[in-house]
């Protein structure tokens, strides 16, 4: 009778397992680290779904997407995060996504319209460096000094689009000319952002791209005020993650209170300190210490969402051609 009696609780409590959803997110490596806001997400979802909450770190947010298309309607994928405002249209284009039909009191520079994807959080990309570096005021005056800087590939990295696109916005038809001074700066070209602030970290450059909000993680996190980002006369361009759910998800209830909860206070209050950008909603006890000196760009750039694919190719071009030579 005993055996009978545990071999009855183990099949309850196999049945109980199995009858307990998941939900698997997509999202880019630093997010899931374990300083990243990954962790304290999943625990504050799961507290309130009855729900198992799998994150599935891959590579950086360009690289996301192109996941995502080689998987097409197969993917396991319930929700995928990380991907930006530059590759929004091209998302939409797979017709893998379905509209989350999320309303939200959003604190961004921008009106926020949006029915398929739920922004999370925004920022303005930078180039971080020592305070100790005389650091130049615009992209002209970096490709005339002897700087070297650490950038993200495009192709596999939501910064390293954000930069080509930071570039043709503030000069247009003179991208290539830009670039063209560029290149002898460029000391390597990462896959994704950790990669690249790393090797910034361990001194192999000068300057690396990044965001007007890094330094805040040293100063918070590390109680270090050596860092700073340069301020450039030409604007800073603008990027906001957002998350969006897959129109084949098994979990579309699920999933849709997923991103609900992504812009609670409870989520959004976590992602200054953890992701290290803005919140898309400000958290009901503000902005953490340290955030109010961050630089403030006088001008912010940011190509409209539906003309950044024909426009990346162009600018994708310009610069492997600048860096080829």
């Amino acid at each position: 009778m005993k055996y009978l009696t545990l071999a009855a609780g183990v099949m309850g409590a196999s049945a109980a397992w199995a009858e307990t959803p998941e939900l698997t997110v997509y999202t880019y490596d630093s997010f899931v680290t374990e300083w990243g806001p990954g962790p304290a997400i999943e625990e504050g979802f799961e507290a309130q779904c009855g729900c198992d909450l799998k994150f599935v770190g891959m590579g950086d947010g360009a690289a996301l997407l192109a996941r995502l298309k080689l998987e097409g309607a197969r993917s396991d994928a319930d929700i995928v995060l990380g991907l930006d405002t530059s590759l929004v249209a091209a998302a939409k284009e797979t017709e893998l996504f379905a509209p989350s039909g999320l309303q939200a009191d959003y604190d961004l520079p921008i009106t926020w319209e949006d029915e398929v994807f739920v922004p999370y959080d925004w920022g303005y990309f930078a180039f971080v460096h020592g305070k100790d570096l005389a650091a130049p005021n615009d992209f002209k005056a970096l490709a005339e000094s002897d700087l070297k800087i650490v950038i993200q590939d495009p192709r596999s990295s939501t910064p390293g689009l954000g930069l080509l696109m930071w570039v043709k916005a503030a000069y247009g038809e003179d991208a290539p000319e830009v670039w063209s001074g560029l290149a002898d700066n460029v000391v390597t070209v990462t896959k994704g952002w950790s990669e690249a602030y790393g090797l910034f970290l361990e001194g192999e450059a000068d300057m690396v791209l990044s965001y007007t909000t890094s330094p805040a993680y040293h100063l918070i996190a590390e109680e270090d005020d050596s860092k700073t980002a340069a301020l450039f006369d030409e604007g800073h361009y603008m990027q906001i993650e957002v998350a969006g759910k897959l129109a084949g998800s098994d979990q579309p209830e699920l999933a849709d209170q997923f991103l609900q909860y992504l812009v609670s206070d409870a989520a959004q209050s976590v992602l200054p300190t953890t992701n290290w950008m803005y919140p898309a909603v400000t958290p009901e006890g503000g902005l953490p210490e340290g955030f109010e000196g961050m630089i403030q760009p006088d001008k912010a750039l940011l190509v409209p969402n539906g003309e950044v694919p024909a426009l990346r190719e162009e600018a994708l071009d310009e610069w492997l051609t600048a860096l080829s030579r």
